[in-house]
């Protein structure tokens, strides 16, 4: 069901003053290996902030690297969304020589209605985003932006997708707080206008995991990597409780069906819990499965979390190799500034 977007009217409170082509498997063949580079919940506080050219001149001089993807949470959650720091992002932004990957996450917009935030509502500041890091819809960030195929006709122009060397890539918008349906600041329950916005990205997404793996299907890639900020897995929450993740559901359950009819492996990048960590979240034996009512278990799916927030000492450095079985290996690289 197509939900109407409702009118934002209001702004910050409290602050003053693609298919532009998925390259085809032959045309997008080259070297045996493809390298690219993930960070995520990155530049978090004054001290990573300050230090973030650096990591970026860091990227830009590994060699092997030639794509660059940041999963989101471009600043802490409670910081201020002012217009003037989403610009300063941008500008650093800018300076990747390779193409740049962005996947939103929730701290840009999702959690600014917080007072500490700046009391902003959630989709103005999600509007802003869009205008600032999206410019060109259809093409990537960075000095030599690449072309992807982007939602832009369903108002989303950061989910995109495309191939780099057998491999289909996607990058979802998907946040942590209940993928955006935590209730804001004084209210019990979701608005009308947050819950339109959470359905209508919702069902893009979804179309898009479906998009990507029948590509990946039709044109026999070997695997298949899916990019978003939320980690619908938390490890690091002991119990779970549902009321904080049914929004994930028929996300999760898209994946799943997807997953276990792909022959080869799936990776799921993500950061939001900010520790690194690899596992298998809809294996059979995972609890995982039965909390989200999965029912086609998907045991080709790896998931992995790159370091953030204050342990954000290293970038995922993943190596594409079509002659590997897993097709993907990687290693952390610690931050030499």
């Amino acid at each position: 069901m197509r939900v109407r977007r409702a009118p934002v009217i209001s702004a910050c409170l409290a602050l003053v003053g693609l298919a532009v082509g998925i390259p085809s498997a032959a045309a997008d063949r080259g070297p045996q290996t493809y390298t690219f580079a993930v960070i995520g919940d990155i530049p978090y506080g004054p001290a990573q902030i300050a230090r973030f050219p650096k990591v970026i001149d860091q990227i830009n001089a590994d060699k092997p690297v030639k794509l660059v993807t940041h999963l989101g949470d471009i600043k802490d959650g409670s910081s201020v969304c002012s217009d003037e720091y989403f610009a300063q992002v941008k500008t650093q932004f800018d300076r990747f020589a390779d193409p740049l990957v962005y996947t939103v996450g929730d701290n840009e917009w999702t959690d600014c209605h917080r007072a500490n935030n700046g009391s902003c509502n959630p989709l103005e500041r999600l509007a802003k985003v869009r205008q600032v890091f999206f410019p060109q819809p259809g093409r990537t960030l960075g000095q030599h932006p690449a072309k992807v195929e982007t939602q832009v006709a369903q108002g989303i122009p950061e989910d995109v997708r495309f191939t780099r060397d057998d491999v289909a890539f996607a990058a979802l918008h998907i946040v942590g707080s209940n993928n955006s349906m935590a209730p804001w600041t004084g209210k019990t329950a979701p608005t009308p206008e947050q819950a339109a916005e959470v359905l209508n990205r919702t069902s893009a997404v979804m179309q898009s995991i479906h998009d990507t793996f029948a590509q990946a299907r039709d044109e026999h890639n070997k695997a298949v990597v899916l990019l978003t900020q939320a980690d619908m897995f938390d490890p690091t929450v002991a119990s779970p409780a549902f009321a904080d993740y049914y929004a994930f559901q028929p996300i999760v359950q898209e994946i799943a069906r997807e997953a276990a009819n792909f022959r080869g492996p799936v990776y799921l990048f993500n950061g939001d819990s900010h520790v690194y960590n690899s596992d298998k979240p809809l294996a059979a034996s995972s609890p995982w499965t039965t909390f989200y009512g999965v029912t086609t278990p998907a045991e080709n799916l790896s998931r992995i979390t790159v370091d953030g927030s204050t342990g954000d000492n290293d970038y995922l450095r993943v190596t594409i190799d079509s002659h590997n079985p897993a097709v993907l290996t990687w290693s952390r690289v610690p931050f030499t500034s």
